[in-house]
């Protein structure tokens, strides 16, 4: 981690940054990485603010969307939404638990949680702290803001048979050798992730290498489905979003002057690019379930 925050540190020095050529493996394809919410106007009215996050850290303040939103979605489903909420409560009570088992399990979350350890950041936290203040101010503004899940539950056929091929891919021969060589192929993707942090004011050494080491986390999560998968995905949560926004629209009182509804939609740093090209692409609303107020 050490060697990979001096890389940061001259990748923000606008120096060069080279990458072993030794580490073999799948090539890597780091999406950009960028720090500032994108912002889009849905034909039928309305905007979907896309806000870019790092999973586990708090953000700091001059990175938080500044924007007055009407409901909230999360690439989530509605049991990942009620355990978060748990896990929020165990973690008051037994602070630092969830990191714990996560560290213990060997599995890439614990690799990652192990990473930003090591960084002067807001984090690690688990439940993802940023997640958890978006569910908190959605519970706790305006007598509470609509809370969407964007996964759908596991009794829906569509996604069910989503779930199941998903599956088949990441149970493969191939998929199982590569955990031999995880280390080596983590230490690749964190380097190729540099050259892909966009600048910003707010963004030093050890958020930026926070970053590199997300984007890694998220290469080892989301690599092994590949791009049919991964899009039809996305097109799905797409259509979703665009269903919650819907929802919003019909939820407004009828007046002329109400401005047009806003989303929120907190989504990984280094997921957004593909969720922001999904939606770009305007497939059809979907309609689904908000979560109940408590």
């Amino acid at each position: 981690m050490v060697r990979l925050a001096l890389r940061i540190r001259n990748w923000l020095a606008g120096e060069s940054v080279r990458t072993s050529e030794t580490i073999t493996g799948p090539p890597t394809n780091v999406p950009e990485l960028g720090w500032r919410e994108k912002t889009l106007d849905d034909p039928d009215g309305g905007k979907i603010v896309l806000w870019p996050h790092l999973p586990c850290v708090r953000m700091p303040h001059g990175l938080r969307s500044r924007r007055v939103w009407d409901g909230v979605a999360f690439l989530l489903s509605h049991n990942d939404i009620s355990m978060m909420k748990e896990e929020e409560k165990q973690d008051r009570a037994s602070p630092g638990v969830h990191n714990e088992a996560a560290m213990a399990s060997g599995t890439t979350l614990g690799r990652l949680v192990r990473e930003l350890e090591g960084l002067d950041i807001e984090g690690p936290r688990i439940p993802d702290p940023e997640q958890i203040r978006h569910i908190l101010h959605a519970e706790n503004s305006r007598g509470g803001l609509p809370v969407f899940p964007i996964e759908p539950d596991l009794d829906d056929a569509e996604w069910s048979d989503w779930l199941e091929r998903s599956a088949e891919k990441q149970v493969n021969v191939a998929t199982l050798l590569s955990t031999l060589t995880l280390g080596r192929r983590w230490s690749r993707n964190s380097s190729s992730a540099i050259s892909k942090i966009l600048p910003d004011k707010e963004v030093g050494v050890d958020l930026g290498a926070a970053a590199a080491a997300c984007a890694a986390w998220w290469l080892e999560e989301e690599g092994v489905l590949g791009d049919s998968l991964y899009s039809e995905r996305d097109l799905r949560f797409a259509s979703r979003i665009r269903g919650a926004l819907a929802d919003l629209r019909d939820s407004r009182v009828d007046d002329e002057k109400a401005q047009e509804p806003t989303l929120m939609v907190p989504v990984h740093q280094a997921r957004l690019p593909s969720i922001e090209a999904a939606i770009s692409r305007w497939p059809m609303p979907e309609a689904l379930q908000k979560e109940e107020q408590k």
